[in-house]
């Protein structure tokens, strides 16, 4: 990894201050609402590095943030708790002798999810564009139709409940700075140039020497590791979870995400965060009943989406490659300096 610079190391200190504050002082909503952004800043930096940085239209997310939910929910219930919740057949032995912490359980998370994508990755990068996209797709709803018919393993369509709720925003919002720096120093490093020189142009790379396969494998898989470990700490933050929680939806979600702050730039991710999550909740006020001078307007479910929309809307009509395009906050910064 390279040295953190300067700017690195202002940044993040900055983000811890913040965290502390934010968990001593602000309320139960707002708190929750902080966690969830940095869950998905989580899924969106990491989900970026696949399809931003190395240019592969992926559509997967939705599969491995469901794998890493469903390994890190089974971890963390005790056995008692899994006899419990399991209640179209007894849970399989396998699943009754592992018992987990916290840490170990997320990392076993990350790890299975990466497991997963080292071994989709051959058949999946035969093809490219738009096929790639059909091919990552069908993951998605592969791992839903196998946990809806896997009882023993998963719980069937009814999934599971009582999971642990271990989550506050020092492990959320720590791992998310754990993640960005980690994607960085990658982005950043040789392996990051050739993930690059993928993405402009994959037959020239491959004419210079770059090991194409192996570049996009290692991408894939370090995404799905890091999308793993936020579908464990999205389980614990919701404390339940079932085979319809990871619909193509999720995956759409974080393409919006990531479009909206700027293929190929983590702080565009960061930014498309805060603005997509946490947008849609503050805005919920609109779905309420509407008093304005004196004149009730009455509540009209949905307005807020409607609005959102069309937030959405001008703002890509404004920036067309997104927020940040493929820049860095530090690049900007840097920029300004001289």
């Amino acid at each position: 990894m390279q040295k953190p610079s300067k700017n690195t190391i202002i940044y993040t200190t900055l983000a811890i201050i913040f965290l502390i504050i934010a968990q001593s002082f602000f309320d139960d909503y707002t708190v929750r609402i902080l966690n969830n952004i940095a869950i998905f800043i989580i899924l969106a930096t990491s989900y970026n590095l696949i399809n931003g940085i190395t240019g592969q239209f992926s559509l997967e997310p939705n599969g491995f943030v469901a794998i890493g939910a469903y390994v890190t929910a089974l971890v963390l219930l005790t056995p008692e708790m899994k006899m419990d919740s399991f209640q179209l057949e007894d849970p399989h032995p396998i699943i009754m002798a592992i018992n987990l912490s916290l840490i170990p359980a997320l990392l076993l998370s990350g790890v299975i999810a990466a497991g997963v994508a080292l071994m989709l990755a051959y058949p999946v990068f035969r093809v490219r564009g738009d096929y790639l996209a059909i091919v990552t797709l069908g993951f998605g709803f592969i791992i839903k139709v196998i946990a809806i018919n896997s009882p023993a393993w998963t719980n069937g369509a009814i999934g599971l409940n009582d999971i642990p709720s271990l989550i506050n925003l020092y492990w959320t919002g720590g791992i998310a700075i754990i993640t960005v720096i980690i994607l960085l120093n990658i982005i950043y490093s040789k392996y990051g140039r050739a993930m690059k020189a993928v993405r402009d142009d994959e037959d020239a790379a491959a004419a210079i020497g770059v090991n194409t396969m192996k570049i996009k494998t290692y991408a894939f898989g370090t995404s799905a590791f890091f999308e793993g470990v936020g579908g464990g700490l999205l389980a614990i933050l919701l404390t339940t979870i079932s085979p319809d929680l990871f619909q193509f939806f999720l995956t759409f979600q974080l393409l919006i995400i990531i479009v909206l702050g700027g293929l190929g730039s983590m702080t565009g991710a960061i930014i498309g965060t805060f603005l997509v999550i946490g947008g849609s909740e503050w805005l919920r006020f609109l779905d309420a009943n509407i008093n304005l001078f004196g004149f009730d307007f009455g509540a009209h479910p949905g307005l807020r989406m409607v609005v959102f929309s069309i937030i959405l809307i001008i703002v890509m009509l404004f920036a067309r490659e997104g927020l940040m395009g493929k820049k860095e906050l530090s690049d900007i910064f840097k920029r300004k300096v001289k």
